[in-house]
C-alpha cells in the first residue's frame, strides 16, 4: 500500500460542507479514510457525506458550530461510534467579519476568534486526548492563512486568529511529539467564497465559478487555484509519508508549494548596562532600519 494511502484511518474535518473543507473531506475519503464531516450548515454537511458515500467511501455528518467543548466532544464521539477510532483532525471551520480596526465591533472580533482559534483549540484538545488514549500516534492539521503570516488590511480578527493557529501548531508539535502525534499548519490560497470578498479577485472568482480555467499567471504568481489544488497537501500530512513532519507551516495554492520560516531574529545590537531612548534611535537608524520588513503580502512581479 502506498504511504500516501489512508485506508483504515478516520478523519474529522470541520467546516467541510463547502469549498476548501469539502475538498479536503472528499480527498481524504478518496485516499481511503472514513470521514466525520462537520459543518454548521446541516444540509451542506449531509451533501458532502452523501457525495463521499456515492463514490464508495464512508462518512458521517456531525452538525454544529465549532468553539464549544460540547461540539468538539461530539466530533470525537461520532468518529468512535461510527468508525471505532480517530486518526486525523483537519481544523478548517472559519468565518469572516472584515472591518477596519476603528469600525470592528466586539461581536465581529469575538465570532472570528471563537470560530477559528477557539474552535481549533477545543477540537484539537479533544482529538489529542483521544489520540493519546488510543496510543497509536496521529495527525493534527490546522488551517492558517497568508493573512496570519503577513497581516491583511481590514482583518484584525482573522489575521490574529490565523497567526495564533500557526503558533498553536508549533506548540502542539512539541507537546505531542512523545505520543507520535504530528501538528502542522497549512496555509492555503484558493478561489473560494472568502477570496471573492477581495476586490482584486472578485472577477476571477466569478469566472472560476462559471467553469473557466484559471490563468497560469494567477496559478503561479498569485498561488491561486481551486480548492482541489490544496487537498493533496492535506492528504499527505494525514498519511504515513509525513510521519517525520511536524511543527511546520506549509503553503499551497495553484502551482505553488511553500515552506514558511519560523520567526527569527534578523539582527541584534548590545549596549553595556542597557538602552536609553536616544541610543535606541541611533542604532535603529544605523543598523536596523534598512532591515525592517514591510507588512502585507509579498509584492507580485
Amino acid at each position: 500500500m502506498s504511504a500516501q494511502r489512508l485506508d483504515g484511518r478516520v478523519a474529522i474535518v470541520t467546516g467541510a460542507g463547502r469549498s476548501l473543507g469539502k475538498a479536503y473531506a472528499l480527498a481524504l475519503a478518496s485516499a481511503g479514510a472514513s470521514v466525520v464531516v462537520n459543518d454548521l450548515d446541516g444540509a451542506a454537511a449531509e451533501a458532502t457525506t452523501e457525495q463521499i458515500a456515492s463514490a464508495g467511501g464512508r462518512a458521517v455528518a456531525s452538525i454544529g458550530p465549532v468553539g464549544d467543548t460540547s461540539t468538539a466532544d461530539a466530533l470525537v464521539t461520532a468518529a468512535r461510534e461510527s468508525f471505532g477510532r480517530i486518526d486525523v483532525l483537519v481544523a478548517n471551520a472559519g468565518v469572516l467579519r472584515d472591518r477596519v480596526l476603528w469600525k470592528m465591533s466586539d461581536e465581529d472580533f469575538d465570532l472570528v476568534i471563537e470560530t477559528h482559534l477557539r474552535g481549533s483549540f477545543t477540537t484539537g484538545r479533544a482529538v489529542a486526548t483521544a489520540l493519546r488514549e488510543q496510543g497509536e500516534g496521529g495527525r493534527i492539521i490546522l488551517v492558517g492563512s497568508p493573512a496570519g503570516q503577513h497581516g491583511s488590511f481590514g482583518q484584525t480578527n482573522y489575521a490574529a486568529a490565523k497567526a495564533g493557529l500557526v503558533a498553536m501548531a508549533r506548540t502542539w508539535s512539541l507537546e505531542l511529539a512523545r505520543a507520535e502525534i504530528t501538528a502542522n499548519a497549512v496555509i492555503p490560497t484558493a478561489l473560494s467564497p472568502m477570496t471573492a470578498t477581495i476586490p482584486a479577485y472578485a472577477e476571477l472568482y466569478e469566472s472560476f465559478v462559471n467553469g473557466e480555467p484559471i490563468p497560469a499567471q494567477y496559478r503561479r504568481d498569485h498561488a491561486l487555484g481551486s480548492p482541489e489544488d490544496v487537498a493533496p497537501l492535506i492528504v499527505w500530512l494525514a498519511s504515513d509519508a509525513s510521519a517525520d513532519v511536524t511543527g511546520q507551516a506549509i503553503g499551497i495554492g495553484g502551482d505553488k508549494l511553500t515552506l514558511y520560516a519560523h520567526p527569527a531574529e534578523l539582527h541584534a545590537a548590545y549596549a553595556d548596562g542597557g538602552w536609553d531612548a536616544a541610543g535606541i534611535d541611533a542604532v535603529w537608524r544605523s543598523e536596523f532600519a534598512h532591515r525592517a520588513q514591510r507588512s502585507g503580502p509579498p509584492s507580485i512581479g
